[in-house]
C-alpha cells in the first residue's frame, strides 16, 4: 500500500512542470498519501535533500506557473557521477546512494518528470529494485511510446507567436527571416510551428536538406511578387551529407549528451542571402520555448499526466511511463521506452540504440506541410 511518494524534476525545464506536480500532490491527498519533492531532480535524489509538499501551501496557486518549484538538473546521471577527488576529476556510480536514500526515508514510489535520458535513469533505477512511475516531459516531443509530452504545446505556441512577428517585418523590410527553434534529433516544434506560423519552408533533422530547393521555393515567391520568405529551422537539423552544427562540446562524462547545439539558423540564412539576392536574418528563439506560463493545453495534459501517474501507484503499478495513446491515458514498460539502450548506466539517451520518437514521412503533419507548399528541404 502506497503511504508516502517522492517527485523529481530533470532536464531542461518546460511550461507544465508545476502542473504535473500538483496533479500528483491533490490526487494524492485525496488519498490520504504523504508527498515529497526531491531538489534539484537527480542531485536532490543523491544528495537527500527534499521537502514537503503541501497542496494548501507550497503546491497552491502553481498550475499557471512556469518553470518547477522543486528545481530540476541537467546532465546528472548519477550512474556516472562527476566527482573530484585529490584534486582530480573522476566519474562514479553513486547510484546505489540514491537507492540507499529513498529506502531510508521510505518513499513507496519515485515520480520521474523527464525525457528520454530521465526516464533512462529511471528505468535503470526500476532494475534495481526501485518503484519508479515516469512522466513524458520535452519541448521537442521525442520520448517514445507516448503521443504527446508535456511542455510541447506551450514550445509551439511560442514559436508560432515568433512567426507572426518576424512575418509582419519580413513583409516590410523585403527580407528573407529565419527563425531557429530547439529540436535537436526530433522535428516537431520546427514542423508544427511552421504549418501554424505560416512559414514557407521547414527545416528539420529527419530530412537533410538541400539548400537549393529552398532557393527554388524562395524565387518562385519573388516571381509571383512575394518579395519575403519565412523559413523554420530546427536546431539538428543538416545539409546533405553534412553534420550537425555543434555551439561547443562539453565533458560531463558518459552518459549525458555532451555537445550543444546552436548555429544552424544563422548559417541557412547567410546561405538564401547570398543564394537569392534578398536580405536574410536569423533569430534564435532558445530558450523562450521553455520558460513561461504553459498553453490551456498543457496544463489539462500536465493534470491529467499527474493525475493517472499517482494513480497508477495506487494501484501499484511501477517500471512504467504515463503516456497518451491515441487521445487516451495508458502506460508502457519503461524497458519499452528505452528501446535497445539496456546497459545500466551507460547513456542516459539519444544515441542509436535510443527509441527517440522522431517525425515519420507518413506523419499527417508531414503530409500537410507539403499540401499547402510549404518545402522541407527535399
Amino acid at each position: 500500500m502506497v503511504r508516502k511518494v517522492a517527485i523529481l524534476a530533470n532536464g531542461g525545464d518546460v511550461s507544465g512542470f508545476n502542473a504535473v506536480i500538483r496533479g500528483i500532490v491533490k490526487t494524492a491527498e485525496e488519498n490520504g498519501i504523504e508527498c515529497y519533492g526531491f531538489i534539484d531532480g537527480y542531485r536532490g535524489l543523491l544528495n537527500n535533500n527534499f521537502i514537503r509538499l503541501d497542496g494548501q501551501k507550497i503546491s497552491s496557486g502553481i498550475l499557471h506557473t512556469g518553470g518547477s518549484i522543486i528545481g530540476s538538473s541537467t546532465n546528472a546521471n548519477v550512474f556516472n557521477y562527476k566527482v573530484e577527488e585529490n584534486g582530480e576529476v573522476v566519474y562514479k556510480d553513486l547510484s546505489e546512494q540514491c537507492i540507499e536514500n529513498v529506502k531510508r526515508n521510505e518513499f513507496d514510489c519515485i515520480f520521474t518528470l523527464g525525457g528520454d535520458g530521465t526516464q533512462k535513469s529511471a528505468r535503470d533505477f526500476s532494475v534495481r529494485g526501485l518503484n519508479v512511475i515516469g512522466i513524458p516531459k520535452t519541448i521537442d516531443n521525442d520520448v517514445a511510446c507516448t503521443d504527446i509530452t508535456f511542455g510541447y504545446n506551450t514550445a509551439v505556441s511560442v514559436a508560432a507567436e515568433a512567426l507572426d512577428r518576424l512575418h509582419t517585418t519580413g513583409e516590410t523590410h523585403h527580407r528573407i527571416m529565419v527563425l531557429e527553434v530547439m529540436g535537436r534529433y526530433a522535428g516537431w516544434i520546427a514542423l508544427e510551428s511552421a504549418i501554424a506560423g505560416g512559414a514557407d519552408v521547414a527545416l528539420i533533422p529527419e530530412i537533410p536538406y538541400d539548400i537549393n530547393k529552398a532557393v527554388e521555393k524562395i524565387n518562385k515567391r519573388i516571381k509571383r511578387g512575394k518579395r519575403f520568405s519565412v523559413v523554420v529551422v530546427a536546431e539538428g537539423a543538416t545539409p546533405k551529407g553534412g553534420t550537425l552544427t555543434i555551439e561547443n562540446t562539453r565533458d560531463n562524462g558518459k552518459g549525458v549528451d555532451n555537445t550543444k547545439l546552436g548555429g544552424i539558423g544563422s548559417r541557412v540564412a547567410k546561405e538564401l542571402e547570398e543564394l537569392t539576392g534578398l536580405e536574410a536574418r536569423n533569430t534564435t528563439l532558445g530558450y523562450m520555448q521553455r520558460g513561461g506560463t504553459p498553453t490551456a493545453f498543457d496544463r489539462v495534459l500536465s493534470t491529467k499526466y499527474g493525475a493517472q501517474a499517482m494513480q497508477f501507484a495506487i494501484e501499484g503499478k511501477f517500471g512504467i511511463l504515463t503516456v497518451l495513446k491515441d487521445g487516451k491515458l495508458d502506460s508502457v514498460s519503461l524497458e519499452d521506452v528505452v528501446g535497445e539502450n539496456k546497459e545500466i548506466g551507460a547513456v542516459s539517451g539519444n544515441t542509436k540504440e535510443s527509441n527517440i520518437r522522431k517525425v515519420t514521412m507518413d506523419h499527417d503533419l508531414v503530409k500537410t506541410a507539403r499540401r499547402i507548399g510549404i518545402c522541407l528541404g527535399d
